[in-house]
């Protein structure tokens, strides 16, 4: 066909004009990454009926939002282009955080692939996601085919040997897959052919046992072979039971196994090995002891060699015993991530103390075990004990671990070369003292490994300020420390416990730190199921003392406070559906123990562990009333009932708490406010609940402020609160206008305050403003941890007004959010980001001589509002344009902004 040169060059041109539109629409193709399902990545055992789906998109273009979504899902990785078991189909939508499957029933022990791809409005479309999976769980009482086994005989002492127990089995076909389904009564560690399965410690975890016990489930296609098989488990005392707080055996005396391997061979014919009484057991193993509190004692010279292997000769060892009384309706799979072994720390010295003892100095306050490598005689051994600081001598110093005694021994049986760390036990600890054959330990052949629950790193801050980035590396560090399975208070001490006023005060900070949404997913349900009654909350979770201790006020609010911010930070609506009971209970609660509105009766902590000065000869002691206290957390969970109703369309509910709030705030002004609106309590804490929980009638709020901040000159710019005052005074400052008055009680050095610790050398939180005083003495040894994360708190305002990272109420998860530093206390710059549900949020400043400069990255699928500090001129983009107006409504994308700052 002929086509004339003008023809060709206008076709040309317009084939080039397609070509590069296409370039240029390939070219900022979103990509998606880090997918989830219900939280988790790739989860191995879920009884989520209908699981959700999350995805985050990266692209470089600005503006970028998705406007339609498309998931697939197959039975098998082969089958996802055809989908064989749902597939979507376009959906118009934004929705890329807990999208719900909607296709047919999910079965149990299945393993279900999926992939998404998006649209955005561009005209780009991404490719598929890489192929993810989540696999069901044993979702019915029926599927499981195991019974209970114990120990042969019964356990006679407080803390025995570990016991061991094993089966051989053979298998005459090819494997397809194998699974392993297994929990217990205590701890445990599960091997096959030798192998230790997976990289978990301290399984199945710890809940309220009486009501629900996790179980896990190990892929183990590779572990298991054709021909003879042994699977073996290890237990241990751990929370079940072991010592809590010096009594034993709370929830059973007895340890016990349950657990099922499913081989499935390739002609879709099934082998079952489940625990029964043709298991052996035995304990003569090595783990002579093992306790939570006090440490492990390991006797090498009673290892059994290959003791989890079919070669084994275990005619010596004992039939298990059976126990049908021990039930499976409670058996739940987690929906928080395991607790792994993370960084490994090297000494930064060895050192002998005054008293002349050898220790070590791993140079960070942590939690976890030691790791050691090294040889001795048969028989020698090597003890070691765990604390958190030095006296005031320099002599290692163990009083504030009270009855704790964080011992590990370990007894050589004279190899070439020995390692161990223990199994069952995990000490706090910065400092370690060795005795026994002390000197096989040196530099290099010891090491320090940090233990916690698996929650990726979503937060980075750094200032110009090296004691502020230290205090931000203390309350990370804290975080780490307390966040094994539950959030406990401390770590090191015989406590260890699920306090319930601490996890409050510290979640918003928790969770810019880090992904703590599976963590507290699973822990607020043992909070729900261990609710009393009448509606209180114990004060620590899981519960686990005899007689009921309860419904304290900062404490029991965690039933409200952390769901409702859990959905304001995560997007996580079903938080919301599912605690939403227990929320309305445990405000009934605090409305049936009123009088006329008003709650004053009842036990209460109150402002725990407030500043109260040594000499106190004039009565400053900041002794905040604790009905006063009780009132204001009262109307505080009412507003956060009438905000969940109204996110679940529960209109009756809305009226009847916003007629309940009015009620609990008149009450609270007539009892405790004064004509002339001064509080009966002048505390700090007493002004800073009256002002963030908004108590006051607005026009009396601008005075209380204004109180406050003369209470807080009025010691010298120092803080006087306590757990329950601390996390909300800077915030309260800065919105009342005393934005100042915050950064200087952050930057105080001097005792009271966040700094004290720090020149003092911490590395962790302290639990009191003064664990170590100023003449080098100790607070009280009876309660003084140097790793107890509630004063950790200010970390959220460090994130939301120095780096000025603030989330939406209007928008949950960070769909929408606002970027307004306000920058202060000399600092001249911050580097603040933030990992949210929808991508990395960044917001850095810098100031040089009067000029300040903001960079800020707003993730794909979301938009932000950026606020300039006041009194900001001459404010110009990247390009150079002036923008005249104070606060800017951006999309996706990377913007900087210069600017003179008032002076």
């Amino acid at each position: 066909m002929y086509i004339s040169t003008p023809v060709k060059t206008y076709l040309c041109l317009f084939l080039g004009i397609i070509f590069l539109g296409n370039m240029n629409a390939s070219a900022a193709k979103p990509i998606l990454y880090d997918l989830k399902c219900e939280h988790l990545t790739n989860p191995i055992g879920t009884d989520v009926l209908i699981p959700r789906f999350s995805w985050k998109i990266n692209s470089s273009d600005n503006g970028v939002m998705q406007t339609a979504y498309e998931i697939r899902v197959s039975s098998e990785i082969g089958k996802l282009k055809n989908a064989d078991v749902w597939k979507s189909g376009k959906v118009t939508t934004d929705a890329s955080i807990f999208v719900p499957y909607n296709g047919n029933a999910l079965q149990a022990k299945n393993r279900y692939y999926w992939q998404v791809r998006v649209w955005d409005n561009k005209g780009n479309v991404s490719d598929w996601s890489e192929a993810q999976f989540w696999e069901m769980g044993l979702l019915k009482r029926e599927n499981w085919k195991a019974k209970w086994i114990q120990q042969a005989e019964e356990k006679t002492v407080q803390s025995a040997p570990s016991p061991l127990f094993r089966k051989t089995f053979e298998v005459g076909k090819t494997i397809k897959k194998a699974r392993l389904y297994i929990t217990s009564h205590g701890l445990y560690e599960a091997y096959i052919n030798g192998e230790r399965l997976g990289d978990a410690h301290f399984t199945p975890g710890w809940t309220s046992y009486h009501k629900r016990l996790q179980y896990q489930i190990y892929d183990v296609s590779e572990q298991v072979k054709k021909g003879n098989n042994a699977i073996g488990v290890m237990l241990g005392d751990g929370w079940f039971s072991g010592n809590l707080m010096g009594g034993h055996h709370f929830y059973g005396k007895d340890l016990a196994l349950l657990a099922q391997l499913e081989i499935t061979y390739t002609d879709g014919s099934q082998l079952i090995v489940s625990t029964d009484d043709t298991w052996k057991n035995t304990t003569n193993g090595p783990i002579r002891t093992s306790d939570l509190y006090n440490g492990e004692t390991y006797d090498a010279n009673m290892e059994l060699h290959n003791w989890a292997t079919p070669e084994f000769a275990d005619a010596n060892w004992k039939p298990a015993r059976s126990n049908a009384s021990l039930g499976f309706d409670h058996l739940v799979t987690s929906p928080a991530p395991p607790v792994l072994a993370h960084e490994r720390l090297k000494p930064i010295k060895i050192f002998t103390t005054p008293k002349g003892e050898k220790v070590i100095d791993f140079g960070q306050n942590l939690v976890g075990w030691i790791d050691f490598k090294t040889s001795a005689k048969a028989g020698d051994s090597l003890v070691f004990y765990h604390a958190e600081v030095l006296d005031k001598q320099g002599n290692f110093y163990t009083n504030n671990l009270r009855s704790a005694k964080q011992r590990l021994v370990y007894k050589f049986k004279g190899d070439k070369s020995e390692s161990y760390h223990p199994h069952f036990s995990f000490q706090g600890f910065r400092y370690v003292k060795v005795e026994g054959a002390k000197e096989n330990i040196d530099l290099t052949n010891i090491e320090a490994v940090v233990l916690h629950t698996a929650m990726p790193q979503t937060g980075h801050f750094e200032t110009s300020d090296t004691l502020i980035n230290q205090l931000q590396h203390n309350i990370l560090w804290g975080q780490k420390g307390n966040f094994l399975d539950v959030p406990t208070d401390c770590p090191q001490r015989d406590e260890r416990l699920g306090w319930t006023g601490d996890a409050q005060a510290f979640f918003n900070t928790a969770a810019f730190n880090m992904d703590v949404s599976g963590f507290f997913a699973k822990w607020m349900v043992d909070v729900k199921l261990d609710q009393f009654d009448n509606g209180a909350i114990p004060h620590v979770v899981p519960y686990y003392w005899r007689d009921k201790q309860g419904g304290s006020a900062g404490w029991a609010d965690v039933a409200t406070i952390i769901p409702w911010n859990f959905y304001q930070l995560y997007g996580d609506k079903r938080i919301l559906e599912d605690q939403y009971e227990s929320m309305a209970k445990w405000v009934k609660f605090m409305a049936d123990n009123s009088t006329k509105d008003l709650w004053n009766k009842g036990f209460h902590f109150g402002d725990w562990l407030f500043y109260t000065p040594a000499d106190d000869v004039d009565g400053r002691a900041a002794v905040t009333d604790k009905y006063l206290i009780a009132q204001a957390f009262f109307g505080h969970s009412v507003q956060l009932m009438i905000n969940a109703a109204s996110i679940l369309g529960k209109d009756a509910d809305v009226k009847k708490y916003e007629d309940l709030l009015q009620k609990v705030k008149t009450a609270f002004v007539n009892e405790y406010v004064t004509e002339s609106g001064r509080l009966v309590s002048g505390t700090q804490t007493a002004y800073v609940l009256a002002l963030q929980f908004d108590m006051l009638p607005e026009e009396l709020r601008p005075q209380a402020a204004q109180r406050l901040a003369d209470n807080i000159n009025s010691y010298q710019q120092h803080l006087t609160t306590g757990f329950l005052g601390t996390p909300y005074l800077c915030h309260v400052l800065s919105r009342f206008g005393h934005e100042d008055l915050a950064y200087a009680l952050l930057m105080q050095k001097t005792y009271p305050s966040w700094l004290y610790p720090v020149s003092k050398g911490a590395t962790t939180i302290w639990e009191r403003w003064d664990g170590i005083k100023q003449d080098g003495s100790f607070q009280n040894e009876h309660m003084n941890s140097f790793n107890h994360y509630a004063y950790g708190a200010i970390g959220e305002w460090m994130y939301q007004q120095i780096g000025g990272i603030q989330p939406s109420v209007n928008a949950p998860g960070y769909k929408e959010f606002i970027i307004a530093p306000k920058p202060g206390g000399g600092l001249t710059f911050a580097n603040t980001a933030f990992e949210s549900a929808y991508g990395k949020i960044v917001s850095n400043w810098k100031i040089d001589a009067g000029k300040m400069t903001l960079e800020v990255h707003v993730p794909s699928n979301t938009t932000a509002k950026i606020q300039f500090p006041e009194g900001a001129t001459e404010v110009k983009d990247a390009t150079g344009n002036t923008v005249s107006e104070t606060q800017l409504s951006v999309n996706s994308g990377k913007y900087s902004y210069t600017f003179n700052l008032a002076q």
